[in-house]
C-alpha cells in the first residue's frame, strides 16, 4: 500500500491532522465553523470573501445571458422564420440591461432587477417562441443562482 495507514479503531487521531470531531464543544473547532475566535459567528461557506465570489456568479450569468441572446439573433432569424425587427430590438434590449446590470451587481437592488430582466425575457416570448425558451432556461440559471446566493450569505 502506497498510503498511509488508516487509524485503528478507537484511535482519535486523525490522519488528515488537527480537525474537530462531532463532539467537539462549540467555539473550540477552527474559525470560520460556526464562531470566529472572538466569539462571533464566523463565516459560514469558507471562502474567503464571500459577497465577491456572490457578485461574481450573478454578474457570470448575466454576462453569459448577454452573450446568449445576442449570439441567438442571427440563428433564430434563419432557422426560426417570423422573428421580426420589434423581437430583434427587444433582443438586444434586453442583451444590453443584462450588461449593464453584470456591471452593477455591487448595488443591492442588482439581484432584483436580474430577476425582473429574466421576467422581462420570459414576456418577450410574446414576439417570438424562441425567446420564451430563451427565458425559460435563464430564468431556471437565475433561480440557482439566486439559491446559491442565500445559501452562501444566508
Amino acid at each position: 500500500m502506497t498510503g498511509p495507514d488508516p487509524a485503528r479503531p478507537g484511535d482519535r487521531s486523525s490522519p488528515v491532522g488537527d480537525v474537530p470531531t462531532r463532539d467537539t464543544p462549540p467555539g473550540e473547532g477552527p474559525p470560520g465553523d460556526g464562531e470566529a475566535s472572538g466569539g462571533q459567528p464566523g463565516r459560514r461557506s469558507g471562502l474567503r470573501n464571500p459577497e465577491g465570489a456572490v457578485r461574481g456568479l450573478g454578474a457570470g450569468t448575466l454576462g453569459l445571458e448577454a452573450l446568449v441572446l445576442l449570439l441567438a439573433i442571427q440563428p433564430i432569424r434563419v432557422v426560426g422564420g417570423d422573428f421580426g425587427g420589434a423581437a430583434i430590438a427587444a433582443t438586444v434590449a434586453l442583451a444590453v440591461a443584462a450588461v449593464l446590470l453584470a456591471g452593477l451587481m455591487r448595488r443591492p437592488w442588482a439581484w432584483s432587477a436580474g430577476t425582473v430582466l429574466q421576467g422581462l425575457l420570459l414576456l418577450a416570448g410574446l414576439l417570438h417562441w424562441s425567446l420564451f425558451g430563451l427565458g425559460v432556461i435563464f430564468a431556471l440559471v437565475w433561480a440557482y443562482a439566486l439559491h446559491v446566493r442565500r445559501v452562501i450569505l444566508g
